[in-house]
């Protein structure tokens, strides 16, 4: 099999499209269709179904998936080592971000990177934080930025900033929200963010602290999508407190009492990597964009 067949695996299974992952691959679509069909008669198996909506990774293609990221992030790290003897660091790095763009500096961090590392190619993915670890973990990602505190044998952690959220309901509730009791709040309706993210466990974590949970609940996938949706009256939720004293200066929403759920911003990888040459440039960078004397929390 050739690591182009690989990478082409990966694409197709991230995407669940021929042709997205045929565009980001820079190749046509039957050419990568051909490439995904040579390697399924060369392993012995079904990878994908194709379905009409795209393609699906079969039982098989789920277990494979991981080996393949780690041949391909092992492919990366010789190629990196390699360049490192002339001298340069150079590759692609797929790195995981999160949330607000601006809060986590990434147009800095590219510029910085773009400066001192042209030879180094870095490839953004938007991720919820639970989806951001685990990829990291299992070699799908190279890095990522992380929320919440995490603690894990085979991942690396780089704090970055210390923050809190506050709970925050639309304006209009002002009257209902502002002296109420906590049974009150847990009896509104609640936005919540999926499982899998930080914002999820940091509000459980609240839950559990007043021994309830909220019975009605909307879901959405993005905090940008929950603070709309606090403005336009659905519900209580939790807002990053920078965000929400600034909201509620604008009259958008109203801070409920002075809880504070505080979390940390971090860089996350897996430890073993910690002296590769594309990791270690990618700390160069951090370093540039963060210092220690911002990790203070927010208001």
């Amino acid at each position: 099999m050739e690591l182009y067949q690989l990478r082409s695996f990966a694409a197709v299974a991230e995407l669940g499209h021929l042709t997205r992952a045929a565009d980001r691959l820079h190749i046509s679509q039957p050419a990568l269709s051909a490439q995904i069909k040579a390697l399924e008669d060369e392993l012995g198996v079904a990878l994908f179904e194709r379905l009409p909506t795209g393609m699906e990774l079969t039982p098989a293609g789920h277990k494979l998936l991981p080996e393949a990221h780690k041949v391909v992030a092992a492919a990366q790290v010789l190629r990196s080592h390699a360049s490192a003897f002339k001298g340069e660091v150079a590759g692609r790095v797929r790195v995981g971000t999160v949330s607000d763009p601006d809060f986590i500096r990434v147009a800095d961090l590219l510029a910085q990177a773009v400066q001192a590392f042209p030879l180094l190619e870095i490839e953004l993915h938007n991720e919820v934080t639970g989806a951001a670890f685990e990829k990291v973990r299992d070699g799908a990602l190279d890095a990522s930025f992380y929320y919440g505190n995490l603690s894990h044998p085979a991942v690396a952690v780089l704090p970055l900033r210390h923050f809190a959220y506050r709970v925050v309901a639309p304006a209009a509730w002002r009257e209902r929200v502002e002296n109420a009791p906590w049974d009150e709040i847990v009896a509104m309706p609640w936005i919540m963010t999926p499982p899998i993210s930080t914002h999820s466990a940091l509000a459980a974590e609240l839950f559990r602290e007043h021994g309830a949970s909220p019975v009605r609940r909307v879901e959405a996938d993005h905090e940008a999508v929950i603070s709309s949706l606090v403005v336009a009256g659905v519900g209580v939720s939790l807002m990053r407190a920078d965000l929400a004293v600034e909201a509620a200066a604008r009259g958008d929403v109203v801070l409920w009492g002075e809880a504070r759920l505080p979390t940390t911003l971090s860089f996350v990888y897996l430890a073993e990597r910690e002296d590769e040459p594309v990791v270690r440039a990618l700390r160069d960078v951090l370093d540039r964009v963060w210092t220690p004397a911002e990790q203070t929390e927010a208001a």
